[in-house]
């Protein structure tokens, strides 16, 4: 090649490089601008909820956004004026209680839909999954007379016991991990002579932990924001009220709405639930970034 020929090529190459590195300039620009106004949507709100708790009442009331001066004390009023710990306390047994059930109940199935195979195991699986199109509301009814009969109204039993019964999307969930699984692996416990339990729990749950961590995650969160499920089995018994029930009788106890206390109430609310993500995302994004769609 001629160096003429060399000196055209030169610049056009240079040229072309230029053009792709601006190219991917644009596009993280663009990528990060959206990326900063989807938090953005997210974060107003925390910083608006968290910036009214620590204004007086009249300060709530106007267009200000920065509190002055900060009213810690409201922070101290909610604990006096409601029993936010017995409502923390009763959450955290609900939501707890409530986490460990699932997990317990929906492995096995979740397990002997995927794993092990026998005749009709699609036609169960599809009615498991059939009763996620069952609002709440449609069998509150029942559920209620079944409970009362029990002599379980007014406690936590309603909100506990039927989550060792299994839910039909962690179960959902799992499955789609478990099918995901090296069928070699299941195959090598067997020939060793271990049995389904043994090879549920010694390979199969080892294996599933970021999807367990993921399902045992969804459940807490559920519980810890349940409302409708407090509100209709604690019957007026305000021993058993949760912080959703509570933070609903809040406004209703002072007939009206104290903005800068109901916003502390409603930071103490969610504080537990930042700390767990926080320190279980890891997990839980693994979890759900794992969990396969085979079957």
């Amino acid at each position: 090649m001629s160096g003429a020929a060399v000196a055209t090529v030169a610049p056009r190459a240079r040229q072309r490089t230029a053009e792709a590195r601006r190219r991917s300039f644009l596009a993280a620009v663009a990528n990060h601008s959206v990326a900063i106004a989807l938090a953005a949507a997210f974060i107003l709100p925390l910083f608006f909820v968290v910036t009214t708790s620590l204004m007086s009442q009249q300060q709530a009331l106007t267009h200000d956004l920065i509190p002055h001066p900060f009213q810690w004390r409201n922070y101290v009023d909610i604990f006096q004026e409601e029993p936010i710990l017995r409502y923390g306390w009763n959450t955290f047994v609900y939501a707890g209680l409530a986490t460990v059930g699932v997990v317990r109940s929906s492995v096995p199935v979740a397990y002997a839909l995927s794993v092990i195979k026998w005749r009709g195991q699609r036609a169960v699986f599809l009615l498991v999954i059939s009763t996620m199109m069952l609002p709440s509301q449609v069998t509150i009814v029942p559920l209620f007379l079944l409970f009362k009969h029990l002599g379980w109204i007014g406690s936590l039993k309603p909100l506990i016991v039927p989550a060792f019964l299994g839910d039909a999307f962690s179960i959902f969930l799992l499955r789609q991990f478990f099918l995901t699984i090296p069928s070699e692996l299941v195959d090598a416990a067997r020939v060793d002579g271990a049995n389904e339990f043994q090879i549920m729990w010694h390979v199969v749950v080892r294996v599933a932990k970021p999807a367990i961590a993921a399902v045992g995650l969804f459940e807490f969160l559920y519980a810890w924001n349940d409302f409708f499920g407090p509100l209709i089995y604690s019957l007026n018994n305000d021993k058993i009220w949760t912080l959703s029930v509570g933070l609903q009788q809040f406004t209703t106890i002072h007939r009206g709405v104290l903005w800068n206390q109901q916003m502390a109430a409603s930071v103490v609310f969610m504080l537990p639930v930042i700390i767990l993500f926080l320190i279980a995302q890891k997990a839980f994004i693994e979890g759900v970034t794992l969990t396969g769609v085979k079957g």
